[in-house]
């Protein structure tokens, strides 16, 4: 296992690991503005070839997490649990006190995760993800207080 942080050098790669894990994925220019912006810190993981990647923010003592993906082919591994455990250790290291993401309803894997990892469901955002012609899906809130010890 690899795990690195990422360089705006590096929007390509994360927008090729985010195209194998979302059927809407983001471009290589909006992971590279990301990557360049205060308080924005990301992931990868892999050996050879990045599998998995999360990407975060840090404003005012929160850490938001603005996405988090794994190939297809290597879900159910815990690349996405071991992303999350090194994002909410490089959190605390940074000061967070808090940290918030956003997952969809129907996401029962994701929602098991964070759970697992401490989040608790904090509220939930009517019509948030857009699925094109499925429509739109609610997205629950999730929080967890990063002074409390590490799951």
């Amino acid at each position: 296992m690899s795990l690195a942080f990422a360089t705006p050098g590096q929007a390509a790669t994360f927008a090729a690991v985010h195209a194998r894990a979302f059927p809407s994925p983001w471009g290589a220019s909006e992971f590279e503005e990301l990557l360049a912006s205060p308080g924005v810190f990301g992931l990868l993981h892999g050996e050879a070839e990045a599998i998995g990647l999360v990407l975060c923010r840090i404003a005012a003592g929160e850490m938001e997490v603005l996405t988090l993906g794994v190939s297809g082919e290597a879900r159910r591994s815990g690349v996405g649990r071991q992303l999350m455990l090194a994002a909410l250790a490089s959190a605390r290291q940074l000061g967070a006190q808090e940290a918030f993401l956003e997952v969809a309803v129907d996401n029962d894997a994701a929602v098991a995760l964070y759970e697992s990892l401490g989040f608790s469901r904090a509220g939930l955002r009517r019509a948030y993800y857009d699925r094109g012609t499925a429509g739109r899906v609610d997205a629950l809130v999730m929080r967890l207080d990063l002074s409390a010890p590490a799951a």
